[in-house]
């Protein structure tokens, strides 16, 4: 059987631009993968106020676009691929895909299209709760991650992968 996988975002969104800055995602066996982004010179306009993002953190230590697309390639063909459905992460994976001239190897759903039993406000309520029962850093997308595949193993969809 194959298990859920999930995928969570970090991004910057000021008035001047929208770009994700790391992102991590699950795989078949439940282990994580996580990587800082470099962006892509279209996502950021000259000038632009970027709040606290520190783009030279980002351009000296991100993964470039193209090897993050291969490794997405690699990691997710065909699935579906559930996120917590509080982000942007559609437009933001299109951005990713976009820059690059490819199409996603994969579609995005929110993780209540899984997790039927729970509705959209108690799923982001319990994902809350884990983070903060777990002493996770909201702001790490791979934290994030993790919180999704806690609530799938508390659904019953997980089998005990995480024990």
């Amino acid at each position: 059987m194959s298990i859920p996988r999930f995928l969570d975002i970090e991004y910057c969104q000021t008035d001047d631009a929208l770009f994700p800055t790391a992102i991590a995602w699950s795989l078949e066996d439940g282990q994580m993968k996580s990587v800082v982004i470099a962006p892509d010179e279209a996502w950021v306009p000259d000038g632009a106020d970027l709040g606290d993002i520190d783009l030279f953190y980002l351009e000296e230590q991100g993964v470039p676009i193209l090897e993050l697309v291969r490794e997405l390639h690699e990691d997710l063909p065909g699935q579906t691929i559930y996120v917590d459905g509080m982000d942007p992460d559609e437009i933001l994976v299109d951005l990713i895909f976009e820059a690059v001239k490819q199409e996603a190897p994969f579609e995005i759903a929110p993780i209540a299209d899984l997790v039927t039993d729970l509705d959209t406000g108690t799923l982001e309520d319990r994902r809350r709760e884990l983070m903060f029962e777990e002493g996770l850093e909201p702001q790490l997308p791979e934290n994030g991650v993790y919180a999704l595949l806690l609530i799938a193993r508390e659904s019953g969809l997980l089998d005990d992968l995480l024990n």
